[in-house]
């Protein structure tokens, strides 16, 4: 037997380590090979123009039982924050009216970063290669004190379409993937494969590792590094042309990069390269319990002028 248990362990360890030899590195491209978008010079929208009729229309179809799963964590101070990343929620009680009804009234001052705090959607203003975005539009020349003048926030608008989850931590046969464990694209495919189904232009895709089950029960290790894409995947999506590419993690992508001198460059990839959005700090174990693969997403960005991302609560409908 002890041949074999040594086979077994040997192929285990192997199937773990293939993280490394998968990992690549990887150069932001010049200007003149990602701009203009293709979705044209001057365009703001990117990824956000899958967003058609059409689009509802195919979300619609998917919709048989009229469930409804939350994708969004409660947003509150305990939550796992980013560098000096807040969320303060400080009640006000404004006054009691004297008119006879007697009507009370309390409002809130928050403090926070509500473009990037809980879950969040990361809009083009929110990374750049340098000092170019999106479409290279100029970070000089679209930003002020008051907001981004270009790519803001407010361009998105409601997202409805096919939303797809596709379970990398089901395909490996555990709950939580290996804290910097790289999604490749044969997991990607293998996921879909098993799930027995393919992407299709404008999807939302989400990607379940298990990482949101550390949320509010181990906040310093869910910060600090994380599974998810890498590279070589960020590269395979954004060739299916998705709406959005979203994830359980607070990066989407694998952290830290396996090429100790890249700093997340999935988001340069999808987001200023590819003009494609990015969904992070998902809860996704209600979808993988259920096994609900395909799904109606819905989704609507903050009308806030000019921020470089919004905080949201997305959900699929079954």
């Amino acid at each position: 037997m002890r041949p074999i248990a040594i086979g077994v362990a040997m192929i285990v360890a192997f199937g773990w380590a293939s993280v490394t030899a998968h990992a690549q590195s990887w150069k932001p491209p010049a200007e003149s090979q990602r701009c203009p978008s293709k979705w044209g010079a001057g365009d703001e929208r990117g990824s956000g123009n899958h967003m058609k009729p059409e689009s509802v229309l195919r979300a619609t179809r998917l919709i048989k039982t009229g469930e409804v799963i939350d994708l969004a964590h409660v947003l509150g101070p305990s939550g796992p924050f980013s560098g000096t990343r807040r969320f303060d929620v400080h009640t006000k009680r404004t006054f009691m009216n004297q008119a006879s009804n007697r009507r009370g009234s309390n409002e809130e001052t928050v403090i926070s970063e509500i473009g990037q705090v809980g879950t969040q959607f990361d809009g083009f203003a929110h990374q750049s290669i340098e000092y170019s975005h999106y479409n290279c539009f100029k970070t000089d020349e679209i930003s002020t004190r008051g907001g981004f003048t270009k790519l803001g926030i407010e361009k998105v608008g409601t997202l409805i379409t096919r939303g797809v989850l596709i379970d990398i931590a089901a395909l490996k046969g555990v709950e939580t993937l290996p804290d910097t464990y790289e999604i490749t694209p044969q997991d990607l495919q293998q996921a879909l494969q098993r799930q027995n189904l393919r992407l299709q232009p404008g999807d939302a895709v989400l990607i379940n590792t298990g990482w949101n089950k550390l949320w509010n029960k181990d906040n310093a290790r869910y910060v600090k590094s994380c599974p998810g894409i890498g590279v070589a995947a960020a590269e395979w999506l954004a060739k299916q042309d998705p709406m959005l590419v979203g994830a359980d993690n607070w990066p989407v992508e694998v952290a830290p990069n396996p090429d100790a001198q890249l700093s997340l460059p999935v988001h340069q990839i999808l987001l200023v390269v590819n003009g494609i959005h990015l969904l992070e700090n998902l809860k996704t174990d209600e979808l993988a319990a259920k096994g609900m693969h395909e799904f109606a997403f819905v989704m609507q960005p903050l009308k806030a002028q000019g921020l470089t991302g919004s905080t949201v609560a997305p959900i699929a409908v079954r």
